[in-house]
């Protein structure tokens, strides 16, 4: 893969990406794709809508408003100009979004690619302790941000000054009276195919946040494999769910994928099932996207609410049980189609759609992706034994400026951290992580970063956090807590360690489970056993 010129002014995120050497394999003649050398993928997604004739077509339905391809175009425009024109933000600097899945959160995506900047998005649940690793990681200087969440973006902005520069969004705030006097076309950033669009965070299994950077061409992929191959949209399709665009599984299902197609996306006005269910009822949504703990409390709502236009669903975040694809189909007469991506191949890349799908197993390769499941030492494991995942494809690990991009990439292969077997036919069938990541409810939680914050409670003496097996998430974060002295391991306790907990990180990072013990297993060498609480 022979590097474009670049289009960024700043060229921080490039100069920190790995050394060559430590690049995953890159394949686009696998996947039939061909990007030209200069590109845009905001400008491709957004301006390529209208270009196509799509833009009468409704973009996004939300309780606020709805906005057809060529209405978000403009407004997306009008907000370029301002990071352009009144923040002098230029192509390559890194921008800071946070808020909740919504018609602005949209905008400020669009209108920070058009510019040429980097997309940083972030979950809105986030503290101002993890927007500071965010900051610091990326040296964000710029940020977009939901005028409810301005307090912790402040407050990390204290602690880490090179973030100069917050503006908050919404009806009647100085930014939407700003971009109402500007231009409601702008000339897009001249950027490559491989110059970096977006940062998303990942914790990994230290809580130490892992930047996983991503090409133009990278936005574009996602949609050119699963979002064509797998999901096949059609014109009159609806896409609705609940993983926030901070995730790349949110952002590909309710940006990318719609914008590529044509079709439009309904936002609920809050979190929550609930809240799904009524914009499904209310805007007739076809196709859904949540994990499989998302689809196990749907099954409870279903039949409350008027369901009867969806008629696809997918699901991925964690493993999917086959009782619960099971359920589902009963339940609804659909079949889940489920699927495995990581933040840093940025979406699916295995997964399995109609009467290709095997209840139980994740599936086949996605059209453009090779996978196999290898031992220790690289070599392939014999059909039906288990071993690690690795994976290559048209996108790919590019960790900013860490030495964990060596333990992910090996000989070119994506190594995701999951332990798969593969059967006769070649599909993938899920058995467990390799690591101590903990996946919740298709969150990725770190047990040391749960544990840093049980050890600021005045009563923690020690503590280990591991995953534990529930019936209804999957997996839980449970912790084993050591008392001081004259406290109590009560009821109470327990309470007021998972407050302590949500005050301190984001809140479903929280302990569902709570045991206390006199001590924790430990190695001769003082190394808590981990495996032992497991």
């Amino acid at each position: 893969m022979t590097l474009q010129t670049s289009g960024h002014v700043d060229g921080f995120t490039r100069d920190r990406l790995p050394s060559r050497e430590q690049w995953p394999d890159f394949r686009f003649e696998a996947a039939d794709l061909d990007y030209p050398a200069r590109l845009n993928c905001g400008a491709e997604l957004l301006d390529g809508a209208v270009a196509k004739g799509w833009g009468d077509r409704v973009a996004v339905y939300s309780p606020d408003r709805t906005l057809t391809y060529a209405e978000l175009l403009e407004e997306a425009n009008r907000l370029a100009h301002y990071l352009v024109d009144d923040l002098g933000i230029v192509p390559g600097n890194r921008v800071l979004l946070h808020g909740p899945n919504g018609i602005d959160l949209m905008l400020a995506w669009y209108a920070v690619l058009k510019a040429g900047a980097v997309a940083v998005t972030t979950m809105p649940m986030l503290r101002a302790l993890e927007l500071g690793k965010v900051i610091d990681k990326g040296q964000v200087a710029f940020a977009l941000c939901d005028p409810a969440l301005l307090d912790p973006v402040r407050e990390a902005a204290s602690a880490h000054p090179v973030l100069k520069r917050i503006e908050c969004w919404g009806a009647g705030g100085a930014l939407a009276i700003a971009m109402a006097g500007k231009p409601a076309t702008f000339t897009n950033a001249d950027t490559s195919r491989d110059d970096i669009a977006l940062l998303a965070f990942t914790s990994g299994t230290t809580g130490h946040p892992k930047a996983c950077a991503h090409f133009h061409s990278s936005v574009l992929a996602m949609a050119d494999t699963f979002g064509r191959h797998t999901l096949a949209p059609e014109s009159d399709e609806i896409y609705a769910g609940t993983p926030p665009f901070a995730f790349t599984f949110g952002l590909g299902a309710f940006v990318v994928f719609p914008a590529r197609s044509g079709i439009a996306v309904a936002l609920a006005d809050r979190p929550g099932f609930e809240a799904l269910c009524e914009t499904v009822e209310r805007y007739g949504v076809t196709t859904l996207f949540t994990a499989p703990m998302g689809y196990r409390a749907l099954m409870g709502l279903w039949g409350n609410y008027d369901m009867g236009s969806v008629h696809k669903a997918v699901s991925a975040g964690e493993s999917l049980p086959k009782a619960t694809s099971d359920a589902v189909l009963e339940k609804t007469g659909i079949r889940l189609i489920d699927g495995i991506g990581a933040t840093e191949m940025i979406h699916i890349f295995i997964s399995a759609s109609g009467s290709e799908i095997r209840p139980g197993a994740t599936g086949l390769p996605v059209p453009g992706y090779e996978a196999r499941v290898i031992n220790e030492q690289g070599q392939d494991m014999p059909c039906g034994e288990v071993g690690r995942l690795a994976v290559r494809g048209p996108t790919g690990c590019l960790y900013l400026d860490d030495p964990r991009q060596a333990d992910y990439v090996i000989d070119g292969w994506n190594i995701t951290g999951d332990l798969y077997r593969r059967d006769e036919d070649g599909y993938f069938w899920y058995f467990s992580r390799a690591d101590d990541l903990i996946v919740a409810a298709g969150y990725n939680i770190a047990g040391p970063e749960v544990e840093q914050a049980l050890l600021t409670h005045e009563a923690v003496a020690e503590c280990a956090v591991v995953g534990a097996p529930d019936e209804e998430r999957g997996t839980i974060v449970k912790a084993f807590v050591v008392l001081k002295p004259d406290h109590d391991g009560d009821a109470a306790m327990i309470e007021a360690l998972q407050a302590h907990v949500k005050a301190e990180i984001a809140p479903y990072k929280y302990p569902r489970a709570v045991e206390f013990l006199d001590a924790l297993p430990k190695t001769q060498t003082g190394k808590v056993q981990r495996y032992r609480l497991r």
